[in-house]
């Protein structure tokens, strides 16, 4: 039976700035830049001046699409080129899920599964294995080593279980989910992976 490395979930988080910070910096690096304004040489009309420069008591102007007009374009709106990334070091990253997972872990919600638990491609088989392990209902984050085929048809059609690879762990999963189920295998990836020892 596998057992779980305290290095990694078993640590004492006094301060979760650091998960904080990853937990943000997945959500930006998950955003993009669609959105985009009309400055006013790109709105449509525009070309004829409203009225003579002079003589009529009004202010100049030389165009019904200044920005201070309804109709008129945008001043320093969205150019569609944002960039919203933040940038976090891999180290800083892989003792963000350390401490995301030992949080987990003291709350109870870490699991392994058997080593004689196979599925077979079929959404009853994970079902069973969910509800043996007392976690219908549950937003599960199964983790495994690879996503062979079975597995990946096994929990698709689950709307509460989302399937990553040991290697692809972040803290925006594991944090909001209810349970996190590794497999032996997933669970050695992982920990090698974590401890910066994978090949």
């Amino acid at each position: 039976m596998a057992t779980l490395d305290k290095d990694i979930f078993g640590l004492k988080v006094e301060n979760h700035e650091l998960v904080k910070l990853a937990y943000d910096a997945y959500l930006a690096n998950s955003r993009s830049s669609h959105a985009k304004t009309l400055k006013r040489g790109e709105v449509r009309g525009g070309g004829k001046k409203p009225w003579k420069q002079k003589g009529t008591g009004r202010a100049r102007f030389g165009s019904t699409r200044n920005p201070i007009w309804r109709h008129g374009g945008v001043a320093f709106g969205r150019t569609g080129e944002e960039n919203f990334t933040k940038k976090i070091s891999v180290s800083a990253k892989r003792q963000a899920v350390c401490q995301a997972l030992s949080m987990k872990n003291a709350d109870k919600a870490v699991f392994i599964l058997p080593a004689d638990v196979k599925l077979t491609g079929k959404t009853k088989d994970a079902v069973k294995v969910l509800k043996d392990m007392k976690l219908e209902g549950k937003n599960v984050l199964a983790v495994a080593a690879e996503k062979s085929p079975e597995v990946m048809r096994s929990v698709s059609n689950l709307p509460n279980v989302k399937l990553v690879r040991a290697t692809y762990l972040n803290v925006f999963d594991i944090m909001n989910a209810d349970a996190i189920v590794f497999s032996e295998g997933a669970l050695k990836v992982a920990t090698a992976w974590l401890k910066g020892e994978e090949k």
